[in-house]
């Protein structure tokens, strides 16, 4: 049996500040303690804090987060953070200045440039005199502004206004991104469910007409057990749920589908009770449990059989989905996965690998082992536990 790894990629992008933040965290000692080692610590460790509120994008709630850590990066007195329509947060001394922060951003709001303004108060007290206001953008777009206040519009002042606000503009650039992959996984599932869907639906529509006069009761079952697969297939919320319910979801499937086929298809399953809550990804195994019946046994002559496998791995949990069946030439199989060739089959297998990859990287993705009348393995590594993956 020939071993093929797929090889859909996708860009992993990394909020760098914390990591950095970790390095230095475990190395502080070797840091010192002079005042510019001191001086790096504290700055990395306040665009650590304020990085996580802003990956949510320009709202009221993130930018309110985010603000006061902000302000102490540039040491101002008071900061101010617009979207394109009003004020978000006004942050430190003088706020009531805060009802004409968005005013001081219009003109930066419209043309996209750094403004230096002098700020008129009748407070002799009042440590806000002049504003340095630079626009935040994503890609290429003024979305908002940040306004650093004080008693002067220094150079320095300016200068790490630009700084601050280049940064913020890479945070709220990560959100953009963040946002993007989550609508195009939105549209994956669908696009899954459309292609899943007609094929699969037929048949079991034909199976059941099949019982309907010699075996009413059994044709109840089936279409019991057909609107309960299609009602989780087609639901519209979460993009992740449990092995458990993704498990119980292709029990159904097959119960459709050894309706169809009697004992010409035969199923093992082993599955660990440890790694039934784990979450993963919305329909990310019953497409390759699908794939192996569509184009692995479907034209096979005599008995088929499938074995699906979930074990506890450490950190880890691993699954794999095997047949008997005709297998593919492996470069075919590649080329199909990467791209190259139109997918006469193996849209699914695809999908899922892409996925996979986009959730929990590159290091994830479906590992296939197949080839000419030698029947497919197709091996999947989950992580327990990840970042952002939950079942709702």
């Amino acid at each position: 049996m020939e071993l093929l790894v797929g090889i859909a990629v996708v860009a992993a992008i990394v909020a760098v500040p914390a990591i950095v933040l970790w390095r230095v965290m475990r190395g502080r000692r070797e840091l010192g303690t002079s005042p510019a080692e001191r001086a790096t610590f504290e700055t990395l460790h306040t665009a650590s804090l304020a990085g996580p509120p802003l990956r949510a994008g320009l709202t009221a709630d993130g930018a309110d987060r985010a603000s006061r850590h902000l302000r102490r990066l540039l040491g101002s007195p008071a900061l101010a953070i617009t979207d394109g329509e009003r004020l978000l947060v006004y942050d430190g001394e003088g706020e009531h200045h805060a009802g004409e922060a968005f005013e001081h951003a219009r003109a930066t709001l419209g043309d996209g440039r750094t403004q230096v303004l002098s700020i008129s108060c009748d407070l002799l007290e009042c440590p806000i005199r002049q504003a340095v206001v630079v626009p935040l953008t994503t890609d290429d777009r003024v979305v908002g502004t940040l306004a650093a206040y004080g008693q002067h519009a220094s150079a320095g002042l300016v200068r790490a206004a630009q700084e601050v606000a280049g940064w913020v503009d890479s945070q709220l650039e990560l959100a953009e991104l963040d946002r993007s992959r989550t609508l195009l996984m939105e549209a994956e599932v669908r696009a899954l469910r459309a292609q899943i869907s007609p094929h699969f639906i037929y048949n079991s529509l034909t199976t059941i007409a099949s019982f309907v006069r010699t075996d009413p009761e059994r044709a109840r079952e089936l279409l019991l057990e057909f609107a309960d697969f299609t009602r989780y297939s087609f639901r519209r919320h979460g993009e992740f749920t449990t092995l458990a319910e993704e498990l119980r979801s292709i029990d159904r499937y097959l119960i459709l589908e050894r309706a169809r086929f009697g004992d010409q298809l035969q199923v093992t399953l082993r599955i660990a009770p440890e790694v039934l809550p784990v979450a993963v990804p919305f329909l990310c195994l019953q497409p390759l449990v699908e794939n192996a019946v569509r184009h692995g046994l479907e034209s096979k002559d005599g008995v088929g059989r499938i074995a699906i496998m979930a074990e506890d791995a450490g950190a880890e949990c691993r699954i794999s989905v095997e047949d008997d069946g005709l297998g593919m030439d492996p470069d075919r199989l590649r080329r199909i996965l990467a791209g190259e060739i139109p997918p006469a089959g193996g849209v699914g297998l695809a999908n899922v690998d892409l996925r996979l990859r986009q959730v929990y990287g590159d290091e994830y993705g479906l590992v296939v082992e197949t080839g000419r009348g030698a029947g497919t393995k197709v091996n999947v590594r989950l992580p327990k536990y990840h970042p952002g993956v939950s079942a709702r």
